[in-house]
């Protein structure tokens, strides 16, 4: 058992880890661990007081996580004594979402503590102050980051970029030449083409629509001409 609970708390010591994609980019779920496992080790915790809960592939932006939900029903049940990160975003990276998890944990007496933040899980007025401060920041970077992710998506569409997802009726996907990077890699993009036959659908239903001025009377026209979406449904909504 540890030798760092004075009071004889027999609950564990929880490290949650988290990482939103499956990439090499960023700590890895392992490299958290590690540095928290490194934390406790100086607390003088014992590996068998440890239980680990890691969620990859998930993001941070709310906290319908399995393991995540899964540490949390510890806690409530009074099994955990404190919870350790490697950053305080991967707990959450909304401010309203890492409020409420954090005054879950200090109802129930539980420690929080951020390896990288320097959070140690006093829970004095500094640190309660410094833990907001730190999770604001968290929720700007996310924001920032979706900022700017919107931005890079509306440019390529800008340049006739096809994005990914069901192509429009009277469209297909194909692959073009995208860039090159340092290494001389080529990444490829893809671009949509006409499909001449699916064109004429659209020219079909646009002399309908023209003629009927009626989007019921076009459906309708549809249906009875059993015309199928891409998706092979019924054409009640046709994209």
């Amino acid at each position: 058992m540890s030798t760092s609970n004075t009071d004889c708390d027999n609950r564990k010591y929880a490290i949650y880890a988290r990482k939103s994609k499956f990439t090499a980019k960023g700590e890895s779920i392992n490299q958290q661990i590690d540095r928290c496992k490194l934390h406790l080790s100086s607390m003088n915790v014992d590996e068998e007081d440890i239980i680990i809960f890691e969620d990859e592939g998930y993001s941070g932006g709310n906290t319908d996580r399995p393991q995540f939900k899964e540490m949390m029903d510890m806690c409530e049940d009074n099994k955990i004594q404190c919870v350790i990160c490697y950053k305080l975003d991967r707990i959450s990276r909304s401010v309203s979402d890492f409020t409420n998890t954090f005054n879950n944990l200090e109802k129930h007496n539980i420690r929080f503590i951020s390896v990288s933040d320097g959070l140690n899980g006093t829970n004095s007025p500094m640190d309660k102050a410094m833990i907001q401060l730190v999770a604001v920041f968290a929720e700007l970077e996310r924001n920032i980051i979706a900022e700017r992710i919107i931005d890079n998506m509306t440019e390529l569409a800008q340049k006739g970029r096809w994005l990914g997802g069901t192509t429009p009726t009277g469209y297909k996907s194909v692959e073009t030449f995208g860039s090159t990077n340092k290494e001389g890699k080529v990444h490829y993009a893809r671009k949509l083409e006409i499909v001449p036959e699916e064109m004429e659908l659209i020219k079909r239903i646009y002399k309908l629509y023209l003629k009927t001025e009626s989007l019921t009377a076009v459906q309708a026209t549809l249906l009875n001409d059993n015309i199928k979406t891409k998706m092979g449904m019924s054409t009640h909504v046709l994209q």
